[in-house]
């Protein structure tokens, strides 16, 4: 073999081996890079079950006084399989949501004991309230916050928390005896959520209502009482002697 030849051989082996290894690099960049899509979607999808497990939760509820209900148990394999493996997600928030679930089905079982004993479904129904308005707020928080606990979220606008209710269609009036959209909103804020703007302590017609007196008031603008200085009598210890 001439040296020409050779070096020609050689050239090419280099070649085919520089494309087979760039060709792997590609491949497992792009297997990398489909996982994470993946779990993305997986983390989404996580967010869309449970959304429609609670509203057919709240569908249910919704039947008890026209009917019997089918109160049908509740399934999530899509928080399932991504729980069966590690994540990039907040683990205090997957655990948030199994647990709610739980919460969900133990209201459900206590509504079907109610009326199959003919007893008063109300107590189980409030109970069951209170957990879907815990699960709204918890989704609220999976899908804006990033499944953060209350006291780590951002700081927002109560009726950014009401538009997303809205475009959800958690509508006021879903369960009986119950404001969803205001319950939401202040078990986020008693969660430690800082949300704005806050409360009034009085209403309009009580604030101005209010007796106000601008002179008796140190704090008040332009009437900033002056503390009187009581004397002090300064002795020389020389003279007094």
């Amino acid at each position: 073999m001439s040296d020409s030849t050779f070096q020609t051989f050689l050239v090419g082996g280099l070649l085919v081996l520089i494309g087979a290894v760039v060709f792997m690099a590609w491949s497992a960049w792009r297997w990398v890079d489909r996982e994470r899509d993946m779990e993305k979607l997986t983390l989404t999808g996580v967010g869309h079950e449970f959304q429609f497990n609670i509203k057919r939760m709240i569908a249910e509820m919704g039947e008890i006084g026209s009917g019997s209900p089918a109160l049908l148990p509740i399934t999530h394999p899509q928080l399932d399989s991504i729980l069966a493996r590690p994540s990039e997600a907040d683990p205090r928030a997957m655990t948030r949501i199994r647990g709610l679930y739980d919460d969900l089905g133990a209201g459900k079982m206590a509504l079907r004991a109610a009326m199959a004993q003919h007893q008063d479904v109300t107590p189980a129904y409030q109970n069951a309230s209170a957990v879907i308005v815990e699960a709204v707020a918890s989704l609220y928080l999976w899908e804006k916050h990033k499944g953060r606990p209350p006291e780590e979220a951002h700081t927002t606008r109560s009726w950014h928390v009401r538009d997303w209710m809205k475009g959800y269609g958690f509508e006021s009036n879903l369960l009986s005896g119950l404001h969803l959209r205001d319950a939401v909103v202040e078990r986020l804020r008693t969660a430690g959520m800082s949300l704005t703007p806050k409360p009034l302590n009085y209403t309009a017609s009580e604030y101005y209502a209010k007796l106000y007196d601008r002179k008796s008031d140190p704090q008040a603008p332009f009437w900033k009482r002056k503390q009187k200085l009581e004397p002090v009598e300064i002795v020389d210890a020389e003279l007094e002697e």
